[in-house]
């Protein structure tokens, strides 16, 4: 039996994940939690084959929860289920230690899969995943910007590129909008960039954007 975890905000989508899930004898929804800290907090005290981990959670970011569980349980699997497409977390993500990176509206199809090729020691990867692997690989595509970026300042890129204010950045990352602004700042150094608007125009030119947003 492959215990999971479901790490999401969004009862409905906890509801469905597990009846997809319990569809297969062998996958039991052992646990559920709303917010990051809920998630760390359930692995310490018990055991998860497997935790599907939201990217945008309400108390912390997926990234973070994904990192602070890897410090304290390695050998734990995690697959990043998110709203936001490849290009814009998936190579973080496997980097960060995930086991995989699958996008919501392709779960259905792919995750019954996914959780079988990772619970065998393997990896899962989209094919859109691979496509931009390889093609970094074998350099066809040029070292990207925002790939020097930290998470925190990824985060805000993407935040602001999708329209949200310096305030509501602050309460959604939940810090003080000074913070988030020496954030910024060390973004356009790193990138180079004079403004906000050239990396609006970056991340909207990269698909670093939702289109939800």
């Amino acid at each position: 039996m492959i215990n999971i975890l479901v790490v999401d905000d969004h009862a409905l989508i906890r509801k469905g994940l597990k009846m997809l899930l319990e569809e297969n004898l062998d996958f039991k929804v052992k646990g559920e939690a709303e917010t990051g800290t809920q998630a760390v907090q359930m692995v310490r005290e018990q055991h998860f084959d497997l935790v599907l981990l939201d990217i945008s959670l309400p108390d912390k970011h997926g990234m973070d929860v994904l990192k602070q569980l890897k410090l304290e349980q390695p050998g734990i699997k995690v697959i990043v289920l998110s709203m936001h497409p490849e290009e814009q977390y998936g190579v973080r993500a496997l980097k960060a230690g995930a086991v995989g990176y699958i996008n919501k509206q392709s779960a259905p199809e792919s995750l019954v899969g996914a959780i079988q090729q990772v619970i065998s020691g393997k990896k899962y990867i989209s094919g859109t995943l691979a496509e931009q692997l390889l093609n970094n690989l074998i350099g066809e595509s040029q070292e990207l910007l925002h790939q020097s970026l930290s998470n925190r300042e990824y985060q805000t890129l993407c935040l602001m590129s999708s329209g949200n204010s310096l305030t509501e950045i602050s309460e959604i990352m939940m810090l003080s909008p000074k913070t988030v602004s020496v954030y910024r700042a060390r973004m356009l150094e790193k990138m180079n960039f004079k403004n906000n608007a050239e990396a609006v125009h970056y991340a909207i030119a990269h698909h670093l954007v939702d289109a939800k947003n």
